[in-house]
């Protein structure tokens, strides 16, 4: 679990840094797009539509973005057609990496993401090889500057929660994917505003290597978490705590 949440606190300042730039907001609204073209675009009947709101709204995204790549999904207004893909490999030292990406030209992101796999020192498997040891999870992060775990424990079990585990400055609260919405309600009703909440995949055993192999990983997964067809990383590699980032 640590390996996901230093991961995810490097990629939370990584999206602040984004956001300034409008990158992630390209991003968001891809998944929005989507997300209403397949489920429609109501809000409250569409559940992947709702986390990618949600997403929105911890990111800042202005009401008028979000209700435009709704419209675009709906047909309301013309967008482009965007096919989901995930792409599965091993990285540097042998962690698993799993890609989600949503793009309008699959054979240009496939080759993308091949060569970022091979310059980074790792390589793209087969459909397969390494989903099977990732689970999909919620996970709602706090601040543990503004809250104690205790304070986040008792809310968020009481919220139908299974795990609060305080990593470095951020206190992170995991659930099923069926309660991740319920979770997230509950714990802003009662006045918990959180640094970001999605649905993911979390390792269920992480891999560790030295400081060289963990830099050369990072750099590799941060590349790929740039490309802009891409959505999402996700890693078993075990980050060090007290590791900084800086690839």
């Amino acid at each position: 679990m640590s390996g996901h949440s230093k991961w995810a606190t490097i990629r939370h300042k990584k999206g602040a840094q984004d956001a300034k730039r409008g990158k992630i907001f390209t991003k968001l609204i891809k998944e929005i797009t989507v997300s209403a073209r397949l489920g429609g675009g109501d809000i409250d009947a569409n559940p992947r539509l709702r986390t990618a709101v949600l997403k929105a709204k911890t990111a800042n995204m202005p009401k008028d973005n979000v209700e435009r790549a709704i419209k675009k999904g709906t047909g309301e207004l013309e967008g482009v057609d965007y096919l989901e893909i995930t792409y599965e490999g091993y990285g540097p030292g042998g962690v698993a990496i799993m890609v989600d990406a949503l793009t309008d030209n699959k054979n240009r992101t496939a080759a993308d993401v091949r060569s970022i796999f091979a310059k980074g020192g790792g390589n793209l498997g087969e459909t397969g090889c390494v989903n099977y040891l990732f689970q999909r999870r919620g996970v709602i992060s706090y601040s543990a500057e503004s809250y104690t775990e205790d304070q986040i424990l008792e809310q968020a079990l009481e919220a139908g929660a299974d795990d609060v585990v305080t990593q470095g400055d951020a206190i992170e609260v995991t659930c099923a994917p069926d309660d991740f919405h319920a979770v997230v309600s509950a714990m802003e009703a009662a006045g918990f505003e959180h640094l970001d909440a999605s649905l993911t995949m979390l390792p269920d055993a992480t891999v560790s290597l030295d400081s060289d192999g963990t830099q050369k990983a990072l750099k590799m997964i941060e590349t790929l978490d740039d490309h802009d067809d891409v959505q999402e990383v996700y890693t078993n590699l075990e980050i060090p705590d007290d590791f900084d980032g800086q690839t």
